[in-house]
């Protein structure tokens, strides 16, 4: 018991983030039916920028709490996470948009690979470590282990969620938004700008993989260039495991694919004597994928996209 609620609540960290950075995916499919593959390298960039800021304000010698100096990195990545967002949205989507539906995609791609070299020339090939300025205590619950940040990370995750739900479905910006989805031309019409609303969808979206990239850092304890790539497909996953184009989906699929990956790396690792344990653990999430393209390329709730006829 002890060894499954511990998988669980390992699963809930994973899918809490997967669930953040999905979506960002299902917010631009719902508007404009296409996936953003760039949105993984946003993610990385978020993450990268954080460690940067942080650094620079450790090595000189800032006596400020560590949530404090994390919080001021996570102000400038937030910001350059949501400009680089609408530029994705500018040069791959907008000139495209009347383009068969392959060219933003490959677009898209290409900008992907872009941002990883740039990655590359900024920060270099190499792991970079987030410096151990937050507290790690742990927290024993019912014989299971979690620690302080990761109780803050499954917090502020659902938090964030519950903003953007709230948001798309009370405010001005949600009726805009949940207008350009059904039916731009009409929308259009109706005074909704529609250029506007689609790179303010990029550019939320690519705010939220900011924080989930913050939040990969510091619960592994370092960042890559190359680290947006696995986790952004992870989360396309969970996107579709929920139903892509459902917010809703996009939370239950997140949450679901992290205690899936969890308790498959922990028991059917066992079940195999380690043979696919931990070091197969991204396995699982392709696994599900497969199956719900099979049997339910719906997703669990269910696809939500407008007839634009």
């Amino acid at each position: 018991m002890d060894i499954f609620l511990q998988q669980i609540l390992n699963g809930l960290v994973l899918g809490s983030i997967y669930a953040l950075i999905a979506l960002g995916y299902t917010m631009v499919y719902g508007i404009m039916g296409l996936i953003n593959f760039a949105h993984g390298e946003v993610v990385m960039l978020g993450a990268m920028v954080t460690i940067t800021i942080v650094n620079a304000l450790v090595n000189a010698g800032v006596s400020l709490p560590g949530p404090v100096i994390l919080a001021i990195g996570l102000f400038v990545a937030i910001p350059a996470c949501m400009l680089v967002g609408f530029t994705i949205e500018r040069i791959a989507y907008r000139p495209l948009r009347g383009a068969p539906r392959l060219a933003p995609l490959i677009t898209a791609i290409g900008l992907s690979i872009s941002l990883q070299q740039i990655a590359i020339l900024i920060w270099g090939r190499n792991y970079i470590p987030f410096p151990p300025i937050l507290n790690q205590d742990v927290v024993t619950f019912f014989g299971a282990s979690i620690t302080k940040l990761q109780i803050f990370i499954i917090v502020l995750c659902l938090l964030i969620m519950t903003g953007l739900l709230v948001m798309v479905e009370k405010t001005k910006l949600g009726r805009a938004m949940r207008a350009t989805s059904q039916n731009p031309s009409v929308a259009s019409l109706m005074g909704v700008n529609v250029n506007s609303i689609i790179s303010a969808t990029f550019v939320i979206g690519s705010g939220l993989g900011a924080v989930a990239g913050v939040m990969v850092a510091t619960n592994y304890d370092q960042a890559h260039y190359y680290m947006g790539y696995l986790i952004g497909m992870k989360a396309f996953t969970a996107a579709v495991l929920g139903g892509i184009g459902n917010l809703g989906g996009a939370v239950l699929g997140g949450i679901l694919l992290g205690i899936i990956e969890s308790l498959g790396a922990g028991y059917i690792g066992d079940l195999t004597g380690g043979f696919l344990g931990s070091n197969y653990q991204d396995v699982f999430a392709f696994v599900v994928l497969i199956l719900v393209l099979i049997f339910r390329p719906s997703g669990l709730l269910g696809e939500k996209l407008a007839d634009r006829a």
